[in-house]
């Protein structure tokens, strides 16, 4: 068999396991058949409050499902995925994050079969070559997604502690000039922005809600992945039990967490300094040598 006869069979078999799947998807259930007439009418005609499809979503939409579910099985627990999630400050709920794997894995299909049915007509690739390098995009395009949740979440942490010494400052003003904690946090939470900001400012709803302002304090730790934000809220939902003067404890958080940023970024500094080597040996360095060695060369060619 050769390999665009191979690469046409397999996209007749895909094509007959999504008919397959519409098939099954017409049969509904009992409850599915009875839920629209349950629901509220709507004058565009939608009912239940619930979009209509389109054809191919409706064609997909068994696919997916079994997909997903696949990828909930395999993949990393729900629980992990949720709090990563959270870390990441995204809305998706883990569904729909694992629904987009599906799909970048898919994408990275269609990327795959494009590639090999172009090396199979131009080189006459051995198929069991195809059938690998198409896995293996497949599989980067799943793996992509979960790369980019990680260096949201690395980004956005990053982020929230250079936040941090600004707003423990603000902070330990605040508290300082007469203000009580709650009201030093929403007085700080109206003046600032950002990552950090966003995450307090979530806290005090909650705590407006009638949740303990050190209970929320401890789940904002537990909720973060950044080690000085973790400190940070664990030294002051302590002062706060505690009865430990708030200012003093602010103020000292404030500064450790200056602290730390000065050794991040010398940290940084060094990484740098060591990666600027790579250049200045492998680039510049045997340029100069050539520009030094070359004109006594020449001489010694001209001598002779």
């Amino acid at each position: 068999m050769t390999p665009p006869s191979l690469l046409w069979g397999l996209t007749l078999g895909l094509g007959c396991v999504l008919v397959a799947s519409w098939i099954v998807a017409r049969r509904g259930t009992l409850e599915q058949r009875i839920a629209p007439q349950l629901r509220e009418h709507h004058p565009d005609g939608q009912r239940g409050g619930s979009p209509g499809r389109s054809f191919i979503e409706r064609l997909l939409a068994p696919a997916m499902r079994d997909s997903v579910r696949l990828v909930a099985r395999w993949g990393s627990p729900a629980k992990d995925l949720e709090g990563r999630l959270r870390r990441a400050g995204s809305r998706l709920s883990v569904d729909q994050f694992r629904a987009e794997q599906v799909i970048w894995a898919a994408g990275g299909l269609v990327a795959g079969l494009l590639l090999s049915g172009v090396m199979a007509s131009t080189r006459g690739s051995s198929p069991f070559v195809l059938l690998v390098l198409t896995l293996v995009i497949t599989a980067v395009g799943y793996v992509a997604r979960d790369y980019v949740l990680t260096q949201d979440i690395a980004r956005r942490e990053t982020s929230m502690v250079a936040e941090l010494p600004t707003i423990a400052e603000l902070l330990a003003l605040s508290v300082g000039a007469g203000e009580g904690a709650l009201g030093a946090l929403e007085r700080v939470v109206a003046t600032t922005s950002g990552e950090l900001t966003r995450e307090l400012s979530s806290m005090l709803a909650q705590v407006r809600a009638g949740s303990p302002l050190g209970e929320e304090l401890r789940a904002l730790s537990r909720r973060t992945g950044a080690s000085g934000v973790r400190r940070f809220t664990e030294a002051v939902a302590t002062a706060i039990e505690r009865g430990t003067p708030l200012a003093a404890v602010m103020r000292a958080q404030a500064q450790d967490a200056r602290a730390a940023g000065r050794r991040e970024l010398m940290e940084q500094g060094g990484k740098k300094e060591i990666a600027m080597m790579v250049p200045v040996v492998f680039l510049i360095l045997p340029i100069t040598v050539v520009f030094a060695v070359f004109p006594g060369l020449v001489a010694i060619d001209l001598g002779a």
